[in-house]
């Protein structure tokens, strides 16, 4: 049985949890449609987690947060075979009045 990653007793920063914002075409089509955002996040980061980062370092209104553990894909290189790294991607829907501007 895999042991849950997000139950430890380590408090990460905001800066720790929100890795990167995933500025894809998909994105920024529900940027602008749904008012929601992805970003990939730290493997460790809950739910609560990801709200609390958002909100202090965008300083927005954060409605529903969604999870998804992404599995890393199978790669090969000549004779070797191997796996790219798993990730965690983070959906967050805010509040009609507030926006993230990326650029």
């Amino acid at each position: 049985m895999a042991r849950d990653a997000t139950k430890t007793a380590l408090e990460l920063e905001p800066h720790q949890i929100i890795l990167r914002p995933l500025v894809t075409e998909k994105g920024m089509h529900k940027a602008s449609r749904c008012n929601a955002y992805a970003f990939e996040v730290s493997r460790m980061a809950g739910k609560d987690d990801v709200r609390r980062a958002v909100e202090t370092l965008f300083d927005v209104k954060v409605v529903r947060v969604n999870i998804q553990n992404r599995k890393g894909k199978p790669r090969r290189a000549r004779f070797r075979k191997g796996t790219t790294n798993a990730w965690k991607k983070a959906v967050v829907t805010l509040d009609p009045e507030h926006r993230i501007n990326f650029f």
